[in-house]
């Protein structure tokens, strides 16, 4: 079974200001002469991790690492303003042209399959390959599962600590209910509610109990971005038309592509990756027996290394 890359330190890091308020945080690894591969993170809103650049093998790819807007490092901090599916894929097309590449792989996880599919569909000349991990439609229903019901049959207590600061009267609608909250003007209700949001999702993304997964959630600066930028994307669809990613996958017909997915994925069933490749065949589809969500399931890590490395030695 393949494993993670060494961790390697960055080439450059700096700042790309994408408008008058957004400024990017980028990073660059691996040979300045690679393959060029763009890394797109989950959430949206939880930034960019050091192990990230690790899916990729250092001395064949150019490996491009950016924190999305109000992400991570990227400023400011957990902004909803101008921060949409729509700003995110001009973002990537500003990187690109900004870092002088013609054409690059796309690689993105959770939201960042999303996001990934979202920009492939728009700009679908400037990918020469897509590996995409924890397919995440964004369908009103796969909101609901995770956020309202579904998940919580599998993690009932889990769900309850997920429950306990929205009042009764209120759960008819969770996903509002979290949104006036992480809007409030007083930030440590806005905090409050951000722990509860992401640490539900962090502690149901691994098949088994994972200390380095529910850390990361539990960050303050990290669940504060993700909880705010997820219920504010969530609350307005995304920003995608009805099954948008579906009905656009034709448009993905020429691209090489690999689907790879946790049979026991909580946060997003594999239901949305079989639908994802009935609608893009030309992809490769990935389930891995053995895991759940997170990108850190060593079945995953095996599946999205084999798929980066076949994509180098294609364009060797």
């Amino acid at each position: 079974m393949l494993t993670f890359y060494p961790q390697i330190s960055a080439r450059r890091e700096f700042f790309l200001q994408v408008t008058d308020e957004h400024r990017l945080w980028v990073s660059e690894f691996g040979n300045s002469n690679g393959l060029p591969v763009v890394f797109l993170h989950g959430g949206p809103g939880s930034g960019c991790e050091n192990y990230h650049a690790r899916f990729f093998d250092p001395k064949r790819y150019r490996i491009i690492l950016f924190d999305q807007r109000g992400a991570g490092r990227s400023t400011p901090h957990a902004s909803l303003q101008a921060n949409t599916t729509q700003d995110l894929v001009a973002d990537i097309e500003q990187l690109r042209e900004y870092l002088q590449i013609e054409k690059w792989v796309v690689f993105g996880g959770s939201w960042g399959s999303t996001l990934a599919l979202a920009y492939a569909q728009a700009h679908s000349q400037r990918v020469i390959g897509l590996v995409l991990r924890g397919i995440f439609l964004c369908r009103p229903r796969d909101i609901q599962w995770f956020y309202q019901q579904g998940a919580s049959a599998i993690y009932p207590e889990f769900w309850q600590d997920y429950l306990a600061v929205i009042p009764l009267k209120e759960r008819g609608d969770l996903v509002a209910a979290y949104y006036r909250r992480l809007t409030d003007s007083d930030k440590e209700i806005q905090l409050q509610a951000a722990r509860a949001w992401s640490l539900w999702e962090g502690r149901t993304s691994t098949l088994l109990p994972k200390k380095m997964v529910t850390d990361h959630f539990g960050d303050d600066q990290v669940a504060l971005s993700l909880a705010r930028i997820e219920c504010h994307y969530f609350m307005h669809d995304s920003f995608l038309q009805p099954d948008q990613l579906l009905t656009n996958a034709h448009l993905l017909a020429d691209i090489p592509g690999y689907i790879v997915h946790g049979r026991y994925d909580v946060v997003c069933p594999v239901e949305q990756a079989y639908a994802l490749h009935l609608a893009w065949p030309q992809a490769q589809l990935t389930i891995a027996p053995g895991s759940g969500h997170s990108a850190t399931e060593p079945e995953i890590v095996d599946a999205l290394i084999r798929a980066t490395d076949e994509l180098a030695k294609r364009y060797s």
